[in-house]
């Protein structure tokens, strides 16, 4: 654990970590979007795994310090117990983040390349991902760092070690591919899609037994 987490030893007793500031989950709808579609993708890419996934909830890193806090875009933590959270205490779990990812754009950019970069580099978050879904900073929209002897180092093939996965840009959407099989893992409306399709082909499935006289409900 770095010395951010252990800056204080004091107890939490009369200390107030708030959940919220009032601000905003994010710039515009396009950046919003970016961020829920990912917090669902990995949150059922990591269903069963000791693993949470969060979504601009308050990252405190020093205990008895309030004000030493940030609010990741989207955060995976590994070895905690699943499931959501008001906010992250570092200092309660034992565990920091180990993947990132920042939405950024032209307005947030100074911030997510400076002292947040800096920061996560320093509490040993594992990878860093930018990604800017409006291309206003980022030609390729996408940019990863992955953490090597306690200094970020430029991802250049989009692969994530930590998640075993492969990411891409589709559009204003990062799109994630599993490693071992190159399989994509699908957005919730393209799960709704997979869900109708296998629907539809069922139906037809017992219209056509159906025709054949057979009872689909006895097969």
């Amino acid at each position: 654990m770095t010395s951010f987490a252990s800056a204080n030893q004091q107890t939490d007793i009369e200390i107030f970590y708030p959940s919220s500031d009032g601000e905003p989950l994010a710039e515009t709808y396009v950046h919003l979007y970016a961020i829920l579609v990912t917090l669902e993708i990995l949150k059922q890419y990591l269903q069963g795994q000791q693993a949470t996934v969060l979504a601009d909830q308050f990252l405190y890193y020093a205990q008895g310090f309030p004000k030493l806090r940030v609010a990741p875009d989207v955060m995976v933590i590994f070895n905690v117990a699943p499931g959501g959270r008001d906010n992250y205490k570092i200092w309660e779990e034992k565990q920091v983040p180990a993947v990132i990812f920042e939405i950024t754009s032209e307005g947030t950019r100074e911030k997510d390349t400076g002292y947040k970069k800096i920061l996560y580099e320093q509490l040993g978050v594992q990878e860093y991902w930018l990604f800017d879904p409006k291309g206003e900073w980022i030609e390729k929209k996408l940019q990863g760092y992955r953490l090597h002897r306690e200094i970020y180092e430029e991802i250049i093939d989009n692969r994530s070690e930590v998640l075993q996965l492969r990411l891409e840009v589709e559009s204003e959407l990062i799109a994630f591919y599993r490693k071992d099989t190159e399989e994509k893992l699908l957005t919730p409306s393209e799960l709704a899609q997979a869900l109708k399709q296998t629907e539809e082909k069922a139906d037809r499935l017992k219209q056509k037994l159906k025709e054949l006289g057979v009872d689909p409900d006895t097969v």
